[in-house]
């Protein structure tokens, strides 16, 4: 008997997706209208390090002027805007594709098949994109590696119109259905989020383990203030209390022990301890004339 669908996106793990892995998947734009929403999916696309970039939609004018306007919306991302094709319809835009995987954002659409949302479904599409991966609808995993696979299998992820997304015509075409779960407030019926950022949360997902190559981000190693440093911090501090009456007027504030515990969350570096030094030596000479 075969486990439900969803059992493997839970237990399949998120993968590194290569170079090679990213260049095989293509971001199928169906009817899409605004000019602007396409340059920022090529933006997306650019930025996560993919170049596939395919439209449905036997209206050229969309894409023409996406490109026209590239470099106002597509920063950096032209040339993938410049090798974008145009299909005047779905099926000939995803033809040589062995795996497909819609968008949506339900809505009030009555679903015929399984959804998942987007962190499920991520580690399913990466595995779709590695040479001999077993496809997620195939039965058990076992099973499904004794499928024949394509050698180089190609996937497509379908983003809908920004007025209707996809239609249920367009979702029969899918191997795997997905959504961005999204806050859904109680007035709220029809929850859709744009489509250049659509394409964008989609893309980091699928990237989230990371990239080939990727530099770990500097840390940031500073000396720890030493127990003189806040102690010299702490007795300026108690300086300062008394010359400007802070003393006086709050006692309990301004005792040694209290003021000493405050310190300790002033200056957790020997930098930040040297600032506030500097910061209360400025006040006190302002207040007594003494540096």
């Amino acid at each position: 008997m075969r486990r439900p669908f969803f059992f493997f996106a839970i237990l399949y793990p998120l993968l590194m997706l290569s170079a090679a892995d990213r260049s095989r998947l293509t971001v199928v734009l169906v009817g899409a209208r605004n000019p602007t929403n396409i340059g920022a999916a090529a933006r997306a696309m650019h930025d996560f390090g993919f170049s596939d970039l395919r439209i449905a939609n036997e209206f050229a004018p969309p894409l023409e002027a996406a490109q026209l306007e590239a470099t106002k919306s597509a920063v950096s991302a032209q040339h993938i805007l410049s090798s974008a094709r145009r299909f005047d319809t779905l099926l000939e835009a995803i033809a040589d594709c062995t795996f497909v995987a819609g968008t949506t954002a339900i809505g009030e659409r009555e679903l015929t098949q399984p959804i998942l949302p987007l962190q499920q479904a991520a580690p399913l599409i990466g595995s779709a994109l590695q040479a001999g991966a077993p496809c997620p609808d195939s039965g058990t995993w076992d099973e499904a590696a004794q499928i024949s696979a394509e050698p180089q299998p190609r996937v497509a992820l379908l983003f809908g119109s920004e007025k209707t997304g996809l239609t249920n015509d367009h979702l029969s075409h899918c191997s795997l259905l997905t959504t961005i779960p999204l806050f859904a407030p109680e007035q709220e019926r029809h929850l859709s989020m744009n489509l250049g950022q659509s394409v964008a949360v989609c893309l980091y997902e699928l990237t989230r383990a990371g990239f080939e190559g990727a530099r770990d981000i500097p840390a940031l190693h500073e000396a720890s203030a030493t127990e003189q440093d806040r102690e010299l911090l702490t007795q300026l501090l108690l300086e300062v209390m008394q010359s400007t009456g802070y003393t006086r007027r709050y006692p309990h504030n301004a005792a040694a022990p209290f003021v000493r515990r405050l310190v300790q969350q002033l200056g957790r570096t020997h930098r930040e301890a040297m600032t506030w030094m500097g910061i209360l030596r400025q006040a006190l000479w302002r207040e007594t004339g003494e540096r």
